[in-house]
């Protein structure tokens, strides 16, 4: 990461603001310089206002970023009063936010074919890591999972952006294949031979994704959802246990982790 990608305070204005499923919003955020060094896979810190007692930012993945408009597309689902108030905010409102924070997909060296596994919200993560992948010119297929198909976001920009096939999965069976995304995922895997999995979403998830990538000798890597309280590594908040023992900072050392390191 060079000084000019280093964490820094930034103001943003809310450009959009659009309810895309029950409870998930996708929030256009407009901070130029933030928009330009953002990688990715990395994530930023957001100042939420509305509460002077809420004096913890709130950290946020990203789907896409236009550099040339100086915006941000942040996928949002209402789980707190701290992410309420964030959709809440009207289009012309600002705040701050600090970033780039943290280490992306790092896919240097990386062949395909991939295959791309979101859960939820991870799904915005999961279309950052297929525009990388687009870029390199890697075929990928993806799961998008998710409890019920009224939260379903992420599935057209895949497309767009180039999938070969694209497995919706419901827990709830209301929509694609009625199960778990794991179960989907490695129906995929008995179909093709991966050469990479990328994983984002709830750890249950990501940890029997690992597990099937793992016993097919499948290169992994996980974007770890973690309370990143302070963001820079000094709370201690988001620690990650790791195989060979000790502990890494989700914040600093991640969130992207080769799956196969992670205690899961």
């Amino acid at each position: 990461m060079s000084t000019n990608d280093q964490p820094r305070l930034h103001t943003f204005e809310v450009a959009g603001n659009q309810a895309v499923g029950e409870g998930v919003y996708a929030l256009t955020l407009r901070a130029p310089e933030l928009a330009r060094a953002l990688r990715p896979g990395q994530f930023f810190e957001i100042d939420v206002p509305g509460d002077a007692r809420h004096i913890v930012r709130l950290p946020f993945s990203f789907a896409s970023t236009d550099p040339e408009a100086g915006t941000i597309l942040v996928i949002v689902r209402v789980v707190g009063e701290g992410s309420e108030r964030l959709c809440a905010m009207g289009v012309g409102e600002n705040s701050t936010v600090i970033g780039p924070c943290g280490n992306g997909w790092c896919l240097d060296g990386a062949t395909g074919p991939a295959l791309i596994v979101s859960g939820g919200v991870g799904s915005a993560p999961i279309v950052a890591a297929a525009s990388e992948l687009a870029g390199l010119g890697i075929a990928f297929d993806a799961v998008v999972g998710v409890q019920s198909a009224s939260l379903l976001w992420g599935t057209s920009e895949l497309e767009a952006l180039g999938a070969g096939k694209v497995v919706v999965s419901t827990d709830d069976g209301s929509a694609g294949y009625a199960g778990y995304a794991p179960a989907a995922a490695e129906e995929l895997m008995n179909e093709k031979d991966y050469k990479l999995v990328l994983t984002c979403g709830p750890t249950i998830m990501m940890a029997g994704v690992a597990k099937l990538a793992a016993e097919r000798g499948i290169a992994c890597k996980a974007s770890l959802e973690r309370m990143m309280t302070c963001g820079f590594g000094a709370c201690g908040t988001c620690n990650v246990a790791l195989v060979g023992g000790g502990y890494a900072s989700c914040c600093t050392q991640g969130p992207v982790f080769d799956a196969q390191e992670v205690v899961w």
